[in-house]
């Protein structure tokens, strides 16, 4: 899957949805709540975002990537 398929804003939100999730995992209990809830809106957004009716058949594989593709760049 080419990584510039992608829309920026999805890329991003991915990025959010793994900053939270590590947020959450190192929170030590704190703020648990709130990040919790961050972790669930993001999940929604990247999961019905219109861009997966467009891909042919292969969303699994390009939901990959997209974790993938946000890793990645969040280390540049």
């Amino acid at each position: 899957m080419d990584s510039t398929a992608f829309p920026h804003d999805l890329v991003q939100a991915q990025h959010d949805w793994n900053t939270t999730y590590r947020a959450l995992a190192t929170s030590g209990n704190r703020h648990t709540t709130v990040l919790r809830r961050r972790l669930l809106e993001l999940s929604g957004m990247i999961w019905w975002y219109p861009f997966w009716t467009t891909v042919p058949g292969n969303a699994p594989a390009a939901r990959v990537e997209l974790r993938r593709l946000a890793r990645t760049q969040s280390r540049s």
